[in-house]
């Protein structure tokens, strides 16, 4: 049974302020009129509005008999908090410029201290009116600052999902050290959780490194309870390191991959530093070799989000497939076993918590599915006419029983199935 569903609000890494980071998401086990969580916003209603024009069943109801259409402000009225990795505009400004308008209850958002001290330079009647504030009892104010801290604890900040929270680097500016966020989203009952990265930069090329301590986090729990990780690619192959600007590129997504691939190996062998073996007498430690890491992350999946347009491309993709092409070629070549996906504004996707699934699901889809409404409708009409004719013909078939006469010739067609064809 899959523990989230996740709906894909924006995508992108900009410049398309359309279509920039953002989603929503719920325990699978729960509708979304319980209540549901948001996940960045850079996007926010405008995006929403525009995605629910296309397909107005996106939140539909599975228990319901009446499937009831929803409108971007009631969806967003359904939201109890906000996750938020950083206070870069790419990831806040659907927050901002909604925040007025939101309904229903008040509405906390959960980041680190340093990126709710950003917002609130935001929220202070100079850039945007004043909407939120650190009083849990002043209700006339929309949002609540919470704080989450860098520590080892999950905090549950809806019932039955809990998040640990892990600092990430995304370059440097003027000040020193720029941080971002790591999301760590778990569903308790469950116990199945998926990785969200907010903007990362290589830890190769930083100062401190900091990604080394999420992948030690997460290396214990793959594929078991972590089988999906959301990371950003934001520029293609050939992209300098320093014109990055605190992303990844398709070289440095798979170098940290065969970083994390290298930590679940050395937990699978019980080399992890956190776990403690009791030895006869002193163990010593043999490096990790390359062959080791083949089918490290099998059943593994990375989501590839924050991908940047590119309006001087001359190539006729969006610029997410080529990225996600270049990352799949590199990977091919380590043989890590991961399956690399890309992010698409309007996806809907079920995160499951069984990697069993895998091996029963088609390789394109793993054990997430994609719900996509109108493919769906497409896919049920052509079983139901296959099934209408495979019924007709074992009637046709029993009805014209004659063991006396010979077989009929490959390719036959009743006259019943030759007038539902032409009828």
């Amino acid at each position: 049974m899959p523990a989230f569903d996740l709906v894909v609000v924006g995508a992108g890494g900009g410049p398309d302020e359309t279509n920039l980071s953002a989603y929503l998401f719920k325990p699978h086990d729960a509708e979304w009129d319980d209540g549901a969580l948001a996940l960045e916003a850079g996007s926010a209603q405008g995006a929403l509005a525009a995605i629910l024009h296309q397909n107005p069943l996106l939140f539909k109801s599975r228990n319901s008999p009446t499937q009831k259409t929803y409108t971007a402000p009631e969806i967003y009225s359904l939201l109890r908090c906000f996750l938020i990795t950083h206070a870069h505009l790419d990831h806040i400004s659907g927050l901002v410029l909604s925040a007025g308008s939101l309904k229903g209850p008040r509405k906390r958002i959960y980041a680190t201290k340093e990126t709710l001290n950003d917002l609130e330079t935001v929220f202070s009647d100079r850039i945007w009116p004043n909407l939120a504030s650190w009083n849990e009892d002043d209700e006339k104010y929309k949002l609540l600052y919470s704080q989450l801290h860098i520590d080892s604890k999950y905090r549950e900040i809806y019932p039955g999902i809990s998040v640990r929270t892990m600092p990430l680097n995304h370059g440097r500016n003027e000040r020193g050290q720029y941080g971002s966020t790591a999301f760590f989203i778990r569903h308790n009952a469950q116990n199945h959780e998926f990785l969200f990265f907010g903007d990362v930069e290589p830890d190769t090329i930083a100062d401190e490194p900091r990604t080394i301590n999420v992948w030690r986090a997460a290396a214990s729990k793959i594929p078991q309870k972590l089988s999906a990780i959301f990371i950003e690619c934001s520029w293609p192959s050939g992209r300098s390191d320093d014109t990055l600007y605190g992303h990844l590129n398709p070289a440095h997504l798979v170098d940290e991959l065969v970083v994390l691939a290298t930590e679940v190996v050395k937990f699978r062998k019980g080399e992890d530093a956190n776990v403690r073996i009791k030895p006869v007498k002193k163990r010593k430690k043999n490096p990790i070799v390359e062959e080791e890491l083949v089918g490290a992350l099998d059943h593994l999946r990375i989501y590839v989000m924050h991908c940047k347009d590119d309006s001087a491309s001359d190539s006729t993709q969006p610029m997410r497939n080529v990225i996600v092409s270049q990352i799949r070629e590199l990977i091919k070549e380590k043989k890590l076993g991961a399956q690399i996906l890309a992010v698409e504004q309007a996806m809907y996707i079920a995160q499951a918590d069984a990697v069993h699934r895998n091996m029963m699901l088609r390789p394109s889809h793993s054990d997430a599915f994609v719900r996509r409404p109108d493919l769906y409708i497409s896919i049920i009409v052509a079983l139901a006419f296959l099934g209408v004719s495979i019924y007709v013909y074992h009637m046709d078939h029993n009805l014209a029983k004659d063991f006396s006469k010979p077989a009929l010739p490959v390719g036959y067609v009743s006259e019943r199935e030759l007038s539902l064809i032409e009828s």
